[in-house]
């Protein structure tokens, strides 16, 4: 890595460190100050999420969408913040944070299995949170889609590679794919975000909270080839005042995942995701343009260009 780059990290880890270290409630009141002006200017977040809700919440009046665009906003500038705190303190300090753990010995049994495990961690709530759980309970590879900076990208390897534990970073690319099937051969544990857009020609369609969305089908494809357990997990923030505390929840996936089919297998992946995103609407990630490709030959465009 250009020792430049490495600086750059370095010197955007020290902002993170000292940002982190200022009292929760300051950062919540930074965090709900940051979403109100993302509503007011009409920012980047404001306008995706604002889309999303208009595709997927149709049944919504136009004052209830606002209502919940400005609780979606909230989340996702505190989860920053949050964030920030669990990349620069010790692992240990963090877990602390989580109040429930529920599924754990579906966990542990499908460790034990010995077949390799996939774990589809969904954008919900926390998931750098449950990074660093599953760090503490196994090694583990993460796949990951590197950011545009190289900056960025020196900055991520940075706060991740703090999670504790052996947690081995694979970028999203033919190399990084053979890593992870070779692991789960293995036996080994394998985290993927599976609500991530891949690239046109490496997914397939499925509805997704009643709409098409091009969805991975890599996931299903590792599962098969592998014969590897899938589970669902995410780490669910709990109501309160206080700092932020969370329920870990670990959940069979669904029937067909890992079906040779790659339609029927993202059929059943986005029908999981989108279960756990109704448990609390506004935990999971609106800020993403999740419908911006569309299916072949349905006439329909990215619905988050401008009209003209």
């Amino acid at each position: 890595m250009d020792p430049m780059t490495e600086a750059a990290a370095a010197l955007l880890y020290a902002f993170a460190w000292i940002a982190a270290r200022l009292p929760w409630p300051v950062l919540r009141a930074l965090a709900d100050v940051m979403a109100w002006l993302s509503r007011a200017s009409n920012g980047r977040e404001a306008r995706v999420a604002r889309r999303n809700l208009e595709l997927v919440r149709p049944d919504l009046a136009p004052a209830a969408r606002e209502a919940l665009l400005r609780e979606i906003l909230r989340t996702t500038s505190r989860q920053a913040f949050e964030t920030l705190r669990l990349w620069t303190r010790p692992p240990a300090r963090n877990l602390a944070d989580i109040a429930e753990v529920h599924g754990e010995a579906l966990f542990d049994a499908a460790l034990a299995d010995g077949r390799g495990l996939i774990v589809a961690a969904p954008h919900m709530g926390n998931w750098e949170l449950l990074n660093q759980w599953l760090a503490a309970k196994t090694p583990l590879a993460i796949l990951y889609r590197p950011p545009e900076s190289a900056v960025g990208e020196a900055f991520l390897r940075r706060v991740r590679a703090n999670a504790g534990g052996q947690v081995e970073q694979v970028r999203a690319e033919a190399a990084g794919v053979r890593t992870l099937l070779k692991r789960l051969q293995r036996g080994g544990v394998v985290g993927i975000l599976p609500d991530q857009q891949p690239r046109v020609g490496d997914g397939a369609f499925a509805p997704f909270f009643g709409r098409e969305a091009l969805t991975m089908t890599l996931l299903g494809r590792l599962a098969a080839r592998s014969g590897a357990r899938v589970l669902f997990a995410w780490c669910e923030r709990l109501p309160g005042t206080g700092g932020p505390r969370f329920a870990l929840h670990v959940a069979e996936a669904p029937d067909g995942i890992a079906d040779p089919d790659p339609t029927r297998a993202v059929v059943a992946l986005n029908a999981g995701v989108e279960a756990i995103a109704r448990r609390d609407f506004a935990q999971y990630q609106w800020t993403y343009k999740r419908y911006k490709y569309r299916p072949p030959a349905s006439g329909e465009t990215n619905p988050y260009k401008p009209a003209p």
